[in-house]
């Protein structure tokens, strides 16, 4: 494990993000995990954040509202598409992703949430902020294109608390 800064993984997670999705991990009785494609990193309230977006029908929404902590583990050596494919489709109330389905939950650093394995590359998160989209202030290209069932997501915003490797040197 080598930690790393959060800027020196960006270019990494949003290239995973943008093609094939990231694991976002959350802790509990019953881990879970999920596959995201929509999120970003950036800097506010003067902290490194992390923001996910999550549909409430998600299983994964209570969760993270009730654990307030996440990690987002991103693959590296290995794309891990069919898992990351079985994580986005398949639901947690339904079966444990990571039983049997080629993902290893190990335990993060400071958070009481999973980190994958078999991912090189993780953020461990502590939420500050949910905030639920609506359609009020919403361009009309994103509304009708991504929202045409206006199943809207919610954003959490989670303080990055660690970046790290976990890929050998």
């Amino acid at each position: 494990m080598k930690e790393i800064h959060y800027l020196d993984a960006i270019r990494t997670t949003t290239e995973h993000l943008a093609h094939g999705g990231v694991f976002l991990n959350i802790g509990g009785e019953k881990p879970n995990t999920m596959t995201i494609g929509w999120a970003s990193v950036g800097w506010l309230w003067n902290k490194p954040v992390f923001m996910v977006l999550v549909r409430p029908q998600r299983h994964s929404y209570d969760m993270l509202l009730r654990a307030g902590e996440f990690t987002v583990s991103v693959p590296t050596a290995n794309p891990l598409r069919k898992e990351l494919a079985f994580a986005g489709t398949a639901s947690g109330r339904d079966c444990d992703k990571f039983s049997g389905h080629g993902l290893t939950a190990l335990p993060a650093q400071v958070v009481n949430a999973p980190i994958v394995g078999e991912c090189g590359l993780h953020f461990e998160c502590r939420t500050l902020l949910t905030q639920d989209m609506t359609p009020d202030r919403m361009a009309a290209e994103i509304l009708d294109g991504s929202y045409s069932a206006r199943d809207f997501h919610t954003l959490f915003f989670g303080e990055i608390l660690r970046c790290y490797t976990t890929d050998e040197d």
